[in-house]
């Protein structure tokens, strides 16, 4: 292989490389091989589900379990590349669940993100369960994934990490599932003076030091 990368560098040396204990793993979203596999296997197999019951579970598909490497090359694999890929394996779209995990469970997930940046103006944060659900939902209807929730949850958050910093003890702001709905804003509100269209925020004096 080229050190330096092989376009910018075109005559320059290569170096050997030994790949014996290198994995080369190959991913992609392969969108249309479904339909190729279908028309291999016909839609009517046995084992497979009919298109009513796929439209039931979008979110499953029975038929890309059963791809063959004459798939990938129908798809515009060339035949070489696909004869060094001995294993084929398939993965299943994320699930409402498995986006809730994502947002709330890793170390460094993206509500303990904002949760630490709101905690440096004295706010504490809090996702309800119904909002964490409906964030996910909305990301399995945009076809976005895990991705897609960063976007989400930006646009929620804009307005309560501009009005954070200029409110003093604002205490403790919750997002409910309205928010994520759009039914109500993200401005950061107060719970003295209600306001409809806002997370609720609950005002609490600074402690005394000791």
């Amino acid at each position: 292989v080229p050190p330096q990368g092989g376009r910018k560098h075109p005559q320059q040396e290569t170096i050997p490389i030994n790949t014996e204990n290198i994995l080369f793993i190959c991913g992609g979203a392969f969108v249309g091989l479904d339909d190729i596999i279908k028309r291999r296997v016909g839609k009517g197999v046995i084992g497979f589900e009919s298109e009513s019951e796929q439209r039931k579970k979008p979110k499953s598909n029975p038929v890309l379990p059963a791809v063959e490497p004459e798939d990938l090359v129908k798809f515009g694999l060339i035949p070489e590349f696909v004869g060094r890929l001995p294993m084929v394996a398939t993965l299943e779209a994320l699930t409402e669940d498995d986006l809730v995990r994502i947002l709330t469970e890793p170390k460094n997930a993206m509500i303990r993100q904002y949760q630490k940046l709101l905690a440096m103006e004295d706010v504490e944060l809090e996702f309800t369960p119904a909002a964490l659900r409906e964030l996910a939902r909305e990301a399995v209807r945009r076809q976005t994934g895990a991705r897609g929730l960063r976007a989400l949850l930006e646009n929620i958050m804009l307005d309560v990490m501009y009005e954070a910093p200029r409110r003093k003890h604002a205490g403790r702001c919750v997002i409910g599932d309205d928010v994520v709905r759009g039914h109500e804003s993200s401005a950061v509100g107060s719970a003295a003076v209600p306001a409809p269209a806002a997370p609720r925020v609950a005002e609490k004096p600074l402690e005394q030091a000791s």
